[in-house]
């Protein structure tokens, strides 16, 4: 059966994110029986978690994305049924997925992340604007790939983008927009990757400029400093640490006008298309994207 034994490849569910999650555990799959791993595709949607003690799987890769995938629901399920998964635990996902209370978390133990608000249908959107400044990103605080999000540029928009961002969520944060470099660090085992500067003629690195757009520039060497990338990895790897994280996951920040960082969020379950960031950063470093594979299927846990 080899070292990892008969393994789960968690993928679609029932996210807004499904179609991805497809593509990323596709790669997955593909990549772990190339390196000789008995590995089968596993759709929670179709089957019930149940199955996979009763189809004798040994471990679990979870390449699923969203809710019921990336916020705690499943490696809750998992450690019950007593299956070794990849990824962060329970209440580091649950926290990650949630953007507001990830927020909370990094102001109160001093680290950097725009000003935002918890919005409602009662917010003043006049109010909101004075307070923030514009432009701002209006947020779904519990979806991912940019799902719902949108850049409002003047007081008229901030009621439409709460509407589609309350669509998604029922929790919906309004965050200072910040001007600046865009960077996502990666993150495998205790090591942040080489960081990857992202560029896109879009508004903001959205849905489509993620996944689909071919004019969506990944700049990687950065182009900042050694020092200062060393730097902007090490508050990275601190951030993911401070909500518990493990395993592997991407920390997404700005750097604004004046080399500031601003922290974003944290993915704990990124993307594995060929659009995406983790296989991107682990080239940059010499690794191949079975090597990569095998070195996160390495770290699955129970708890």
């Amino acid at each position: 059966m080899g070292k990892f034994g008969k393994v789960a490849v968690l993928m679609g569910g029932r996210s807004a994110e499904r179609e991805i999650s497809l593509k990323s555990g596709t790669m997955v799959l593909n990549a772990l029986k190339k390196s000789g791993v008995d590995a089968h595709a596993f759709d929670p949607r179709d089957s019930g978690l149940e199955a996979l003690k009763a189809q004798r799987f040994d471990r679990a890769f979870i390449a699923l994305h969203g809710r019921f995938g990336e916020d705690g629901t499943v490696q809750g399920a998992l450690e019950y049924l007593g299956i070794p998964y990849t990824g962060s635990g329970v209440m580091a996902s649950a926290l990650a997925m949630d953007k507001w209370r990830t927020k909370l978390l990094w102001r109160a133990t001093g680290l950097p992340t725009p000003n935002d608000e918890l919005m409602s249908a009662r917010t003043d959107p006049a109010g909101l604007a004075a307070r923030l400044g514009l432009p701002l990103m209006m947020k779904p605080a519990r979806e991912g790939s940019s799902i719902g999000m949108s850049k409002v540029t003047t007081i008229e928009k901030i009621a439409p983008a709460y509407e589609l961002a309350a669509r998604y969520d029922g929790v919906v944060i309004a965050e200072r927009f910040v001007e600046g470099i865009e960077l996502t660090a990666a993150i495998l085992g205790d090591e942040p990757l080489p960081l990857i500067r992202l560029e896109t003629p879009r508004e903001f690195y959205d849905y489509e400029a993620k996944y689909f757009a071919n004019d969506t520039r990944y700049i990687c060497p950065c182009g900042l400093p050694a020092e200062q990338e060393r730097s902007v990895q090490r508050t990275a790897l601190e951030a993911f640490r401070v909500l518990g994280c493990s395993g592997w996951g991407r920390v997404d920040a700005m750097l604004d006008r004046d080399g500031k960082l601003q922290l974003l969020e944290v993915n704990t379950i990124p993307g594995m298309t060929d659009h995406s960031l983790v296989p991107m950063a682990a080239r940059a470093k010499g690794m191949s994207f079975e090597d990569l594979v095998m070195r996160i299927l390495d770290t699955a846990h129970v708890g």
